[in-house]
């Protein structure tokens, strides 16, 4: 991972893992070590470093979602003050930065967030998850980090290998600049900006009516957007839009494609610009966003044994904000940051039911080596022998039974993906050697006991750490 690990400790932040609330539609899944989740994780190459407080005073996190504000859960503590539960990690971060006065920086933060949401758990839609954000904040040249932005989702979702999948890209200015040419008063943009965010999920039809009906747009300014809001393309598309007689004429809507424009340059020299396509439907109804936007979807399973493709939305989304550190400075100065954030559960929905309909095996454990006997009262030779191998850094286990039978511990192998076992009997003792058995092959060597830590690594070496791979010796 290219980005350096979350400062920890600061003022008000929390060191240690938030607790499960328990909340109706929290995640169902264990900790993200284990089965798909660890896949993802480990893919993603970072660790559960938490940063930023769990709870928030309810004035951080009010008027920065927009139509969402209502998903946060607000709660009051034995004092009486006014909290609420992180409704997603940038806003939490951007105030650190100005509680710091953090000017540079690029980070990464994996946590748990919380949302008032109905749950829909066959779409990875929880009222409790985990989400994944990378930032980078500070005042750089124009679409330089945007574009790295993009490149590290694209590389995330190729390593994953969870299908086809395309990045939608829009600008919050070139949409301001649509709504103004279509004669939409300034002080509706953000809440029109929401009705447009419906796109993905609603026909035309049913956005333009709520423009139309509760937004209080006339029929006229809502065809216009109509218009503009359907297209989508790539560089074509913005200089056809830059020769726009009217959006040309936009302040906004101008420097938003000539930034849009530039974007697609260097997308184009990171050569991704197949997954990326300019599409003036997006809008993210977060109200912080003030420049470039980006979403990542799922178009398609790519597993022959999978007969549904699995619906879970988006998984990916972010964008820039450049006025957001600035409302929790005291003196207003503005910190320039664009990110994007990662829905891990979604992913792991995905990845979840293509190893189900697959039939595949996963492995929910990084034990390298099991320690068993086969007959009764050796409790204390297992107990010495895994002590040593834990000297010696082998990641091994026991059943935490005093006389398993032989069968049982062979078969939780088997069950677990635990590669190696390591038995040892009586005459193993008098012979002074430990039996060493492959669990795929079930071949089975002896092995001086001095040499055994030494001849696991050799077995592992080549082998796949991946939690999802079959180690084959």
């Amino acid at each position: 991972c290219r980005f350096p690990p979350p400062c920890l400790g600061l003022g008000g932040s929390c060191r240690f893992p938030p607790p499960c609330l328990g909340l109706g539609g929290s995640c169902r899944f264990p900790p993200p070590c284990l089965g798909p989740g660890g896949e993802a994780v480990a893919r993603l190459g970072m660790g559960f470093r938490p940063n930023g407080c769990l709870a928030s005073p309810q004035e951080t996190l009010m008027g920065k979602y927009g139509d969402n504000s209502k998903l946060i859960y607000e709660l009051q503590d034995q004092g009486g003050e006014l909290l609420a539960l992180r409704y997603d990690l940038t806003v939490p971060f951007a105030r650190c930065l100005a509680m710091n006065k953090i000017t540079n920086i690029k980070r990464y933060h994996i946590a748990k967030v919380y949302r008032r949401d109905n749950p829909a758990t066959t779409r990875g839609r929880y009222r409790e998850f985990y989400q994944c954000d990378f930032d980078i904040a500070g005042q750089f040249d124009s679409m330089i980090p945007d574009a790295e932005c993009l490149k590290i989702v694209h590389e995330i979702l190729s390593d994953l290998q969870l299908g086809d999948f395309l990045i939608k890209v829009n600008d919050r200015r070139i949409l301001n600049g649509v709504f103004a040419v279509c004669g939409v008063p300034e002080s509706k943009f953000i809440t029109t900006c929401s009705t447009v965010d419906k796109l993905d999920k609603m026909p035309w039809d049913d956005v333009r009516s709520e423009m139309v009906g509760e937004k209080g747009l006339s029929p006229e300014a809502a065809d216009c957007i109509g218009e503009y809001v359907q297209l989508h393309g790539g560089l074509d598309l913005i200089e056809q839009l830059l020769q726009d007689p009217k959006l040309s004429q936009n302040k906004l809507a101008k420097e938003g494609l000539g930034d849009m424009k530039l974007l697609f340059e260097y997308l184009t020299l990171f050569g991704i610009t197949g997954k990326i396509s300019f599409d003036l439907s997006l809008a993210r109804g977060l109200d912080y966003y003030t420049g470039v936007i980006f979403e990542a979807v799922l178009l398609q399973q790519e597993n022959d044994h999978v007969e549904e493709s699995v619906s879970v939305g988006s998984v990916a989304g972010g964008g820039r904000y450049d006025g957001l550190v600035g409302m929790f400075d005291p003196k207003g100065r503005k910190v320039p940051c664009v990110g994007v954030s990662i829905g891990i559960e979604r992913i792991f929905s995905i990845m979840e039911q293509r190893v189900k309909a697959s039939g595949e095996k996963v492995r929910t454990t990084e034990t390298q080596v099991l320690v068993a006997t086969p007959q009764k009262h050796l409790l204390g030779a297992r107990l010495k022998l895994i002590s040593e191998l834990w000297d010696a850094g082998i990641k091994a286990e026991m059943l935490y039974k005093k006389d398993p039978k032989l069968l049982k511990q062979l078969q939780y192998c088997e069950d677990t993906g635990i590669p190696l076992v390591a038995i040892i009997g009586e005459q193993e003792l008098t012979d002074g050697v430990v039996k060493l058995r492959v669990v795929t092959t079930r071949e089975e060597v002896n092995i001086p006991r001095e040499k055994l830590a030494d001849e696991i690594r050799r077995r592992l070496e080549p082998c796949s750490l991946s939690v999802q791979s079959c180690l084959t010796l």
